[in-house]
């Protein structure tokens, strides 16, 4: 029987999944099915993360905009400060009120002095 010589698709499919997985240590990076394993691995933790990520981010910006409304007496909590604002109807999401708070604490000073004024103008009885 003559020998067979194999195409190049099953090594073209290991040189695609070892170059995603080159970088890493070990037999990680050299013996095929632990490549293969790594990889799937990989790949979970990395769409698991993403979720994450975001919910540790709106984590971070709450707590800076929490500290920076305390520690400037601008409200008593965050949770009433955000509850007013979309009682207002202004749209600022967390990511920019942190940067906000950061950067420029006076202008989120600003924005608050707004809430507080509308409140009171709101809340007084009209003279007819």
């Amino acid at each position: 029987m003559t020998r067979v010589k194999r195409g190049y698709i099953a090594r073209r499919r290991r040189k695609k999944i070892r170059l995603f997985v080159s970088t890493f240590r070990g037999a990680h990076s050299r013996l095929t099915r632990t490549i293969a394993q790594q990889k799937i691995r990989a790949l979970v933790s990395a769409h698991r993360d993403r979720d994450r990520q975001k919910r540790d981010f709106r984590r971070l910006w709450i707590t800076r905009i929490n500290a920076v409304i305390r520690e400037r007496g601008v409200y008593y909590n965050y949770s009433k400060f955000i509850h007013d604002l979309h009682k207002r109807q202004l749209l600022l999401n967390r990511k920019i009120l942190a940067q906000i708070a950061i950067l420029n604490s006076n202008c989120l000073y600003m924005i608050s002095n707004e809430i507080i004024k509308k409140e009171d103008w709101k809340e007084s009885p009209e003279i007819i």
